[in-house]
């Protein structure tokens, strides 16, 4: 149980108004925070709440007829219920990350003394005790001192119903060894524990610092341009539309459009890319970018609310709101294995004298020792903290993962299935063959250019762009597109028909046979065929790798889907060595072929789909995880996906799994040293080979190290 007062800092409505988010401040115990969750999930009108342990952050989903006042109120009575010194304030608003970095940076020897003092008190009259071979008296007077709030949570819970927690352990096994006449013994591991609890809390607090450091890539404050000259104001004070300047040096505080001066920016942090990207005169600035050369001014078009930096905290920040797999069943566990091992204890300490005629006094210490040692807080602590800190590594490697249970699954990808086009390629098409029948070349591109126009499709685009001159939109009568096929416009009195061959096949259409590499686009002018032209897509020059380095780090089977042409998508897939390949497929079609691998999967494997957010959203959705490419810029990826790469890069997937990997390592290792010593220590209580001084160790020794290897998760695999 935490000593530290507890601050409920109001509600953050979100973007649906059945949601809201309650900040709580100073927890640094996470069975705490398991004990609000459960009950918070057990009010009425609550459809689910999750405490995010590493943000203190409740997220709490409402049903629609519920008032949110009434449950804010409610919740604060369970806080205040499980948590006496309970501090209640008004709502804030925005992301908490940098409130999170500096708080707990903060150390104050004042606070610390002032928090402390009944324990300095105890740990006084505990050394004249000792040295003075003080009466019982004395003894029990520190040790009140210093195990008070123990002992006065641990009554406190009990008479509520709630028991089995690490203060009820302390406080049988302290005043087991107060019976059995080891005063010195008690106080000692009652102290060891207390001050173990304070640097755990320390621990814990360090360890939100440095991932708020990680993340804190927010600037509270832009120099805007006014009539009456250049003013540093707040960013929540900037207007849509005005005009800010960006020194060299500083950080990019919204997103806007260069409309003076040129720069290199450092996007790192956005999107884990090193290189610099330059900028120019109507290029898009990204906030959060570093301007590392020269002055600019940028056009706002994004409020502190809905700039890429909000975007990408407030994703990480609610991402460890989806708990993994083994996050629930480590809280489900402890929730058995507390009154398991006080089970066990009890068994310690009578079957040997009732039945072996040992001596009761011995075995009692003995069961007393094994209780100590059986506390789960270094279980609950490092756990929810090692995925914390995984999804905010990955954040820094331009990897968006929007819940530790997607953290997760990446490990145990089996199949990565790809989109063609904007993934593994550029998606930059350029026209490279024309071959009019009965019409010139120009005519050709110029009613190609008119039917395309009002299609945002990338190969639409490239169409558009081989027209030079403007096109008149007057002229457009009428307009449908027909997924994964083409379109059918009139422009003036021409009736166009303009797509691939399964549109030419739907209107039955005669077309020749092309063996041109790239995508073929076919043209009906007033219902006569009038040729075609090719597209062709670069490869982009990670992609080869990123496939090779996939199959590395476990992934066993490579597909790819696309809706270009057969010829076009095999030369594809056999130059970038990939196992499988579908083409010519329509949206819907993807998801059946998504359907059917998913069938071909192992029991425990995992499918992933990585497409660019344009039409892959149903695919997107029916995979296992879904990847989207292409950064925050596409609210259609961002919705859809469960990861999202920030960096227009196939590689970032390699990135992700990698990351998993290593995350789901460094928690096994904290399971396995937490289980593997705590049960090694019980085992030696057994036979009386461990005193109470080991038990505590174990406990908050173990518990320290676990939290200190969880934030490894922070750093490149």
């Amino acid at each position: 149980m935490s000593k530290y007062s507890l601050i409920l800092v109001g509600g953050i409505t979100m973007k649906d108004s059945s949601e809201l988010k309650l900040k709580l401040t100073g927890l640094s115990c996470a069975n705490c925070a398991n004990k609000i969750e459960a009950k918070v999930n057990q009010l009425k009108g609550i459809e689910e709440a999750n405490l995010n342990f590493s943000t203190l952050q409740l997220a709490v989903k409402l049903q629609e007829t519920v008032i949110k006042e009434e449950v804010i109120d409610q919740i604060k009575k369970i806080v205040q219920e499980l948590e006496p010194d309970v501090l209640v304030e008004g709502e804030t608003l925005g992301s908490d990350i940098h409130s999170l970095k500096k708080k707990n940076k903060s150390f104050s020897w004042k606070d610390f003394l002032s928090q402390n003092k009944w324990l300095l008190g105890g740990m006084f009259l505990f050394v004249i005790a000792i040295t003075t071979n003080a009466n019982v008296g004395l003894y029990l007077m520190a040790y009140f001192l210093i195990g008070g709030k123990v002992l006065w949570t641990a009554a406190r819970n009990i008479k509520g119903g709630r028991v089995f927690d690490e203060n009820f352990l302390m406080t049988i096994a302290t005043l087991g060894a107060i019976f059995l006449g080891e005063y010195a013994e008690a106080i000692a591991v009652m102290l060891f524990y207390e001050v173990g609890e304070i640097f755990q809390h320390y621990a814990v607090n360090r360890s939100r610092a440095s991932i708020g450091d990680l993340l804190d890539i927010r600037v509270n404050s832009g120099h805007l341009v006014t009539a009456e000259g250049v003013k540093t104001v707040a960013i929540e004070e900037i207007p849509l539309g005005e005009v800010i300047v960006v020194k060299p040096g500083e950080r990019v505080p919204l997103d806007g459009v260069l409309i003076s001066g040129e720069s290199e920016l450092d996007t790192s942090a956005l999107t884990g890319e090193s290189m610099l990207r330059y900028a120019t005169l109507g290029d898009e600035i990204l906030a959060g970018s570093i301007n590392t050369s020269g002055l600019i001014k940028v056009r706002v078009q994004s409020t502190a609310a809905t700039s890429t930096v909000a975007r990408i905290l407030e994703m990480v920040e609610n991402a460890s709101n989806k708990k993994a797999t083994t996050e629930r069943f480590i809280t489900k566990f402890c929730r058995i294995y507390t009154p398991a091992v006080v089970l066990g204890a009890i068994l310690v300490a009578l079957v040997p004298p009732l039945f072996l005629g040992a001596d009761f006094s011995i075995w009692l210490y003995r069961a007393l020792v094994f209780l100590v040692v059986s506390c789960p807080c270094a279980l609950v602590v490092s756990i929810p903290l090692g995925f914390f800190a995984g999804i905010g590594g990955a954040s820094k490697l331009g990897v968006l993962v929007k819940g530790a249970n997607y953290l997760e699954l990446l490990n145990q990808v089996e199949t990565v299935v790809f989109d063609k086009t904007g993934t593994l390629t550029k998606g930059s098409f350029v026209v490279s063959e024309v071959h009019g029948i009965g019409i010139s070349q120009s005519a050709f591109i110029k009613l190609a250019a008119y039917a395309e126009s009002q299609s945002n499709h990338p190969i639409a685009k490239s169409i558009v762009q081989a027209y030079i001159s403007t096109i008149d939109t007057t002229k457009i009568v009428r307009y449908d597109e027909i997924a994964g096929k083409g379109i059918k416009t009139q422009v003036d009195q021409d009736q166009i028909l303009i797509g691939n061959e399964s549109l030419m096949g739907q209107y039955q259409v005669d077309i020749p046979s092309v063996e041109s590499m790239g995508t073929v686009i076919h043209m009906v002018v007033n219902e006569e065929y009038r040729g075609y032209m090719v597209i062709r897509d670069e490869v982009k020059a990670t992609s080869k790798a990123a496939i090779a380095q996939l199959k590395q780090v476990g992934v066993k089977h490579v597909v790819m889907l696309t809706g270009d042409r057969t010829a076009v998508a095999e030369q594809v897939a056999a130059d970038l060595g990939i196992d499988e390949v579908h083409s010519q497929l329509l949206p819907h079609e993807k998801v059946e072929q998504v359907e059917l691998l998913l069938k071909r999967l192992s029991p425990k494997g995992r499918l992933a789909f990585v497409g660019d957010g344009m039409n892959d959203a149903p695919v997107l959705a029916r995979a296992d995880i879904g990847v989207a490419m292409g950064g925050i810029g596409s609210d259609a990826a961002i919705e859809a996906a469960d990861v999202v790469l920030m960096k227009d890069d196939p590689m970032g997937l390699v990135d992700a799994i990698q990351k998993s990997q290593q995350t789901t390592n460094i928690l096994y290792q904290n399971v396995g040293f937490a289980l593997g010593i705590k049960s090694l220590v019980m085992v030696l209580s057994i036979f009386g080979m461990a005193t109470m001084w080991m038990a505590v160790f174990s406990d908050v020794g173990v518990t320290i190290l676990t939290i200190m290897n969880s934030i490894r998760a922070l750093r490149r695999p």
